[in-house]
């Protein structure tokens, strides 16, 4: 039975792959149910920001079940975060995003893909020669998976009412510092927002809001870079308003993320930070409308 199921999965992922171009808004398609459904309620979008350690993991669930995670942290712990999240016995995940080739990263996506299956892998073309870079890249031509290089102007249609909108690179990122080639994606449920960073740093910052303005203004923003200060720039703070602005990074952390300058810069926007650093994994639910977290 869940061979059948991921079969299904499968064949419409690499369809909705084959559709996908710059620039074009993709037509809703009949993704498959997810196999279970434990991390939200009917309805209702989930958005897990998972406790990874000093890494970027992010889980997200739509209300048709269909399953998404980006980044997934420096190594296995990725594995039992998404235990929590995920329904026992699930072991398919329709999208894969790799934001840039950094450990804290991808690393933990090599025991993601060994573990589930997984149908599409969502990349950039910006590698670097570091172990945990080279077996990722290894795992993804391991898992067959339908591979996308994304690129600004992609929308992903994850349903009636979710949309994942490629942001940046805008351009192929081959020979760029690999922060700043990291994918910055909007993902929209309704009549709301979440803006996921990877390491963005301020340099990208400032063209996204030089090209999109106001469009950034979201509920929830996954601040850039583990909340460096080499991110979360003002004028960037500023356009997006987020209610919530989310620090991924690890306990104690060698590098003081969130460093106290950002802390400032999300205070000057009175959105209230929350980290995975104290709180462990944070879950976000919508039903559309707006935006809670899940005590």
């Amino acid at each position: 039975m869940m061979e059948d199921q991921f079969m299904r999965r499968r064949k419409i992922g690499l369809a909705i792959v084959a559709a996908v171009t710059v620039l074009l808004w993709l037509p809703l398609l009949p993704f498959t149910q997810g196999v279970a459904r434990s991390a939200g309620a009917e309805g209702e979008l989930t958005v897990a920001f998972l406790a990874v350690g000093q890494g970027d993991g992010i889980f997200i669930e739509t209300p048709e079940g269909i399953q998404v995670l980006i980044d997934g942290g420096p190594d296995a712990t990725v594995l039992r975060s998404l235990g929590d999240v995920m329904s026992i016995g699930d072991r398919a995940i329709d999208v894969v995003v790799g934001t840039h080739p950094d450990k804290d990263h991808v690393a933990g996506l090599v025991d993601v893909l060994a573990r589930y299956r997984v149908a599409q892998v969502i990349r950039t073309e910006n590698i670097n020669d570091t172990a945990p870079s080279e077996a990722f890249n290894r795992a993804v031509e391991t898992e067959g998976a339908q591979v996308t290089y994304a690129r600004a102007g992609q929308v992903w249609q994850l349903g009636a009412s979710t949309t994942l909108t490629i942001l940046s690179p805008a351009a192929n990122p081959k020979e760029w510092e690999s922060n700043a080639a990291s994918i910055v994606a909007l993902l929209r449920y309704g009549q709301t927002e979440f803006l996921l960073t990877g390491d963005a740093g301020e340099g990208t910052e400032h063209y996204l809001v030089e090209r999109y303005g106001a469009t950034l203004e979201s509920d929830v923003l996954k601040l850039g870079h583990h909340g460096s200060r080499t991110s979360s720039s003002e004028i960037f703070m500023k356009t997006v308003a987020p209610r919530y602005a989310v620090v991924s990074a690890g306990k104690d952390n060698d590098y003081g993320h969130p460093h106290s300058e950002v802390v400032e810069r999300v205070e000057a926007v009175s959105a209230s930070l929350v980290s995975t650093a104290e709180r462990g994994t944070l879950v976000f639910r919508s039903d559309g409308k707006t935006v809670q977290l899940i005590p």
